[in-house]
């Protein structure tokens, strides 16, 4: 058994294309299709069904994937401590979804052309699952909004940003030069689902100051609440980074006065995981870029 075999392996299983596949791992299909059955022969079991122009794992194939993709992560993570740089290597940021699609494009733009030789690899998901993820080491880093519990887990605070009411464009509030928070709290609100921590800051501001909206709508997407708001569904507390960059949408945007909603975003990683030179590059160019 090869490393090579258990790369090729890993690929046609994550892709269930055998072209795909080689095309990927930059070999010809017939030379990739060889080692998998090399593999399969030295195993004495099928790893593969074959379905038309697809695979699928068959059982024994789901069980030795397990085991696969824990010897070429070990396999990854030797390689990159004993040829540690600065400016190469691989890290894995996390972000939750109010966060990735708005911040993360401009970092990863501005890092990808100080350090061309680095992957940054991104996955998106909710605060819970990310500090799940840290704590595995499935993630290097990640970028959320304070706070957080969770054993282990180091934070950098970035910045602090507002979040804004926002409105359909033809409503009352809309018209007003300026809206407090009793005046939106009267509207029905649009918000995302409980596992969006936005929807727990959203509401605990509002508790803060003694008002109860009432929440007709929520959403996994937070394009889906603002689409809602845009329908006259309701009202809601976006981040003032998720205001899109073309105003004439349909919408309003407005800062509540008086006490003002913020949320704080920060860098988090799992403290007792060995760090890459180029993950403290990374944390050292995100912390001065905020």
């Amino acid at each position: 058994m090869e490393m090579h075999q258990l790369r090729y392996f890993a690929k046609v299983a994550d892709l269930g294309n055998v072209t795909r596949a080689a095309e990927a791992c930059h070999v010809s299909q017939p030379s990739l299709s060889q080692q998998i059955a090399k593999l399969e022969r030295e195993l004495g079991q099928p790893l593969f069904e074959r379905l038309g122009r697809g695979v699928r794992l068959t059982e024994a194939g789901r069980m030795f994937k397990r085991y696969s993709d824990q010897i070429l992560s070990l396999t990854e993570d030797a390689r990159t401590r004993v040829s540690d740089e600065p400016d190469s290597g691989r890290i894995t940021v996390a972000a939750i979804p109010t966060i990735a699609p708005y911040y993360l494009p401009g970092i990863l733009t501005r890092f990808g052309k100080e350090c061309p030789r680095a992957r940054v690899e991104i996955v998106e998901e909710t605060t819970g699952n990310i500090l799940r993820l840290l704590a595995e080491g499935d993630v290097d880093l990640a970028i959320l909004a304070l706070p957080i519990q969770a054993e282990h887990v180091h934070t950098r605070t970035l910045f602090t940003e507002e979040l804004l009411a926002v409105v359909p464009a033809d409503h009352p509030l809309a018209k007003k030069p300026r809206v407090g928070l009793k005046d939106l709290v009267l509207e029905p609100f649009v918000v995302l689902n409980e596992a969006h921590c936005l929807t727990g800051a959203t509401m605990s501001f509002c508790a803060r100051h003694s008002a109860s909206p009432l929440v007709t709508a929520k959403s996994h997407q937070l394009l889906t609440v603002l689409e809602l708001v845009r329908l006259g569904q309701g009202v809601s507390l976006i981040p003032a980074m998720a205001v899109p960059k073309g105003r004439d949408d349909g919408r309003e945007y407005r800062s509540l006065t008086g006490d003002k909603p913020t949320r704080t975003i920060a860098l988090a990683w799992n403290r007792m995981r060995y760090q890459t030179q180029l993950f403290k590059r990374f944390v050292e160019f995100v912390s001065a870029r905020t």
